[in-house]
């Protein structure tokens, strides 16, 4: 038996028992899908071959194209602003489990879909902001709002390359990379700072950046200081010190030789 209906205003005929998919794959009309297989079974898992239909009452229903079957006198639009909302709720939905999947940027960009931002690590749970603002008093992080949601950004030449926002940082999205005498931390992919390091009189290693080692003896510098200061590393500071408290506890007793 054959049944007509109409698609996008176009007087089409289908075969009883067909779904309105293939009936319009049939007429070469376009229905996105990704879960559709003619070999097997639709499930209309996807949701993203959405149509609207208009029911005899007139009133307006969006359905999936894959599991609905043809009627006779039928009214369909394949993109209508109800289908676009529907396949960008579908699509939005995918996305958020496989933000990576080339296939769905690509139907993305074949329908004419806006996408939300892709998952980029952060939680904005502003560790990193308030530890630079309260503890390191450098302020060289903020959040602003960037497309739509909030950004944790740098302010620009105020990091001084500590890498404590990356030791608070819970999903490890800053990142403290030392290459050489160069220390840069980053974000993703925004550069915070790019700092030289300073050397350690004691090891030779490089341990720290020569604005945070500068910033350290900017604050000590009010407190009295009693004996020279060296530039050493956390290892070998904590190594004299440890020698110094043996010293200071076994002091040397100098030896008197008898006439």
């Amino acid at each position: 038996m054959t049944i007509i209906l109409q698609i996008d205003a176009h007087t089409v005929s289908a075969d009883e028992g067909d779904t309105v998919l293939e009936t319009a794959r049939k007429n070469g009309i376009h229905i996105p899908t990704l879960c559709y297989h003619p070999a097997l079974k639709p499930s209309g898992s996807c949701k993203m071959c959405a149509v609207e239909v208009t029911q005899p009452s007139g009133r307006t229903i969006t359905l999936l194209s894959c599991v609905l079957k043809v009627k006779s006198g039928m009214e369909i639009k394949t993109r209508s602003e109800a289908v676009l909302q529907a396949r960008t709720r579908a699509l939005t939905r995918l996305i958020s489990m496989a933000p990576q999947a080339q296939r769905l940027h690509d139907l993305a960009a074949q329908e004419a879909i806006a996408l939300p931002p892709a998952p980029d690590g952060c939680i904005r749970c502003r560790l990193c902001v308030r530890v630079c603002k309260e503890i390191i008093g450098q302020e060289a992080i903020r959040m602003e709002k960037q497309d739509g949601r909030l950004q944790v950004v740098p302010v620009p030449d105020r990091c001084i390359g500590c890498g404590t926002c990356a030791n608070l940082c819970p999903t490890h999205v800053i990142q403290v990379v030392d290459e050489g005498r160069r220390r840069t931390v980053r974000i993703n992919d925004t550069v915070i700072g790019v700092h030289p390091l300073e050397r350690c009189e004691g090891c030779g290693k490089y341990y720290a950046t020569e604005r945070q080692v500068l910033r350290v003896e900017r604050r000590t510098d009010p407190h009295t200081h009693v004996k020279m200061q060296h530039h050493y590393c956390p290892s070998c500071a904590k190594l004299f010190s440890e020698r110094l408290q043996i010293i200071q506890r076994h002091p040397h007793k100098p030896k008197f030789s008898r006439k």
